[in-house]
């Protein structure tokens, strides 16, 4: 898409423009009227009104002298002559001698040209620019400096615009939007049926899914305007500013139907209304506006509202009701065949290894999103091009996976021995629990080597498939798998240390989610404790229960973890032999794979 931009000249236009005025009127203009008021004689006139007591003011200069008659009505200058005595005449005609002839001839003149002159200049150009302004700002009822003005950018069709081409791993949302594409291209086919298009579509989903990419997708296929806003642009100092913005939006966008608008982070201006009545609130005022354009007094005009948000339950009810926006589309994380889609549309912008196997890079890559899967494939790019190669690898992309999980490597990270013996016993814990147990997604990596995220070590497991459910078998393996480091450090050296801290959250977090939010304890049943805020934000928690009730869940989750971390424990107990094996290979290699580690353990 090709922005259209509107040329604008910077403020210090304005200013060198009054600057060279004033110059000019102070080193011309000034000067000269000056000059106008003074009346020239020959020096003979000058003797003859010194000898009849006519003068009033003179003032004898180098090349000239200047006098006033005896009224000072008039000002005079003459030629300067060799005359000893002509001091002694002006003297007795009884005229009186000054060094600021001018200005005390004539103070009105004075006033004139040192203040009234000035202000009507500087009144002149400031109505000048103001007509500017309110001609830019749109019309005489706009506010100065364009704060009414919707400053939204207007995209044009182009062959370099984004398509549904260039967007993968949302099949669905792209499907639903396309009906919305076909709808611009053959309006009357639905009106002949009696069909109406949505006016609004939300797309909800977590950050980095594409959802603007989305949006220029539609008006990319459609061929049509797109104005794009964010939520936040709205928002002005002034109260009634962001109404008028909303006004000036659909305004211009009507004249331009069919067209698209879209609106980035909508939740900046749809949140729900407090129950606060009064006040002047610039935000809901901006609401109310908003809401009055979609009303739909019109009709289906051409227009149509596609907005994003990452908080779809701050929405206020009147604007994700039927009639404004009907329909929401979710863009949620990519599936594996998505994920291996959106890596190869990616890859096509570098120069890739036609071998790169990326199914085992999407599978690698498990809940990354469309904006991280390309950080991956550029990371890739980069790194070819650090050690010098013109094409990026199978292990580049798998590198870059781990920079984007954990960071880059610290080369400067020096561990101990004793360190480094602790971390080998602990990642290899992970590994191990995670083998022997059934249900645990096979190991892919494990490593010692500091990262720049404070990790001293990982093991990436990765799953086969896609995993929607999981059962609770599943979720206890998972949490013996998070506690089986620290059961591993308590094995061997019969102590523990700090770096359990993740995986005791992790831990945790699912056991508590068992029990308060899945429905896994046997006293709760299927009542919901926790309730999940900002779901596509981190999913915020919080309990709606009774304190007591409060107690009972930290005993029970408190009692299932330490249950999964007795299982782990006993899971390296009787593997101890493997266990040392492992550990001390790891130790020695820094890295191993997960071939290598299967291949010991199954030996």
């Amino acid at each position: 898409m090709n922005e259209i931009k509107t040329p604008k000249k910077p403020i210090i236009w304005y200013y060198i423009i009054v600057i060279a005025v004033l110059f000019l009127l102070n080193a011309a203009v000034f000067p000269y009227i000056a000059q106008s008021q003074i009346k020239e004689v020959d020096y003979g006139t000058f003797i003859s009104m010194t000898e009849a007591h006519k003068i009033g003011q003179v003032q004898i200069q180098n090349n000239q002298i200047l006098f006033t008659d005896k009224d000072e009505e008039q000002l005079y200058k003459t030629g300067l002559m060799d005359d000893p005595n002509l001091t002694d005449r002006l003297y007795d005609s009884g005229a009186e001698f000054s060094s600021e002839i001018i200005e005390e001839m004539s103070p009105v003149m004075a006033i004139f040209l040192n203040w009234v002159l000035p202000m009507l200049i500087f009144i002149g150009i400031g109505q000048f620019m103001y007509k500017k302004m309110v001609n830019k700002a749109g019309g005489p009822n706009s506010m100065m400096f364009g704060m009414g003005k919707s400053n939204a950018k207007v995209y044009v069709h182009s062959t370099e615009g984004i398509h549904f081409s260039d967007v993968a791993g949302e099949d669905e949302a792209k499907e639903n939007l396309a009906e919305i594409v076909d709808y611009l291209h053959n309006p009357d086919k639905y009106k002949e049926i009696g069909a109406s298009m949505p006016k609004g579509i939300l797309l909800v989903g977590p950050p980095g899914t594409g959802k603007t990419m989305l949006a220029k997708a539609v008006a990319g296929e459609a061929n049509v305007p797109f104005f794009s806003m964010s939520g936040s642009e709205f928002v002005e100092m002034f109260v009634g500013m962001g109404a008028s913005k909303v006004r000036d939006l659909f305004k211009q966008a009507k004249e331009k139907a069919p067209c698209i608008v879209f609106i980035d982070e909508i939740d900046a201006i749809g949140k729900k209304r407090d129950g606060h009545i009064g006040g002047n609130d610039e935000r809901e005022q901006t609401l109310n506006q908003l809401l009055t354009e979609m009303d739909g007094f019109e009709g289906n005009n051409g227009v149509i509202i596609l907005a994003a948000t990452n908080r779809p339950e701050s929405l206020d009810p009147a604007l994700t009701r039927p009639g404004r926006f009907d329909r929401r589309v979710p863009v949620e994380l990519p599936d594996l065949q998505g994920r291996e889609a959106i890596l190869k549309v990616h890859a096509k912008k570098i120069k890739a290894d036609p071998t790169i196997d990326y199914n085992k890079v999407a599978r690698m890559a498990s809940g990354a999103s469309g904006a991280e899967l390309a950080n991956i494939v550029n990371e890739a790019a980069l790194r070819a091009v650090r050690d010098g190669r013109n094409t990026a690898t199978q292990a580049d992309m798998e590198e870059s996976i781990e920079v984007v999980i954990a960071g880059y490597q610290k080369k400067n990270a020096i561990l101990t021995d004793r360190e480094k013996q602790i971390v080998a016993y602990h990642e290899i814990g992970h590994a191990l629990v995670a083998a022997k147990q059934s249900n645990s997604a096979p190991v892919q990596k494990i490593t010692i080597v500091p990262r720049t995220s404070g990790a001293l070590g990982y093991t990436m497991q990765v799953d086969e498939g896609n995993h929607y459910l999981m059962t609770k078998d599943e979720i206890e393996n998972k949490i013996a798998t998070f506690t089986g480091g620290r059961a591993a450090e308590e094995v061997k050296f019969g102590s523990v240390t700090t770096g359990a801290s993740n995986d005791i959250e992790q831990a945790t977090k699912l056991a508590r989610a068992m029990i308060t939010r899945y429905g896994m304890s046997e006293d709760f049943d299927m009542v919901a404790m926790e309730t999940v805020n900002n779901q596509y934000l981190g999913g915020d928690t919080s309990l709606s229960c009774s304190a007591e009730t409060q107690t009972e869940i930290d005993r029970q989750v408190v009692a299932l973890v330490k249950k999964q971390h007795d299982k782990a424990a006993q899971i390296l107990m009787e593997n101890r032999e493997k266990l040392d094996e492992l550990s001390m290979y790891l130790y020695e290699k820094e890295t191993i794979t997960g071939e290598e580690f299967m291949r010991i353990l199954n030996n």
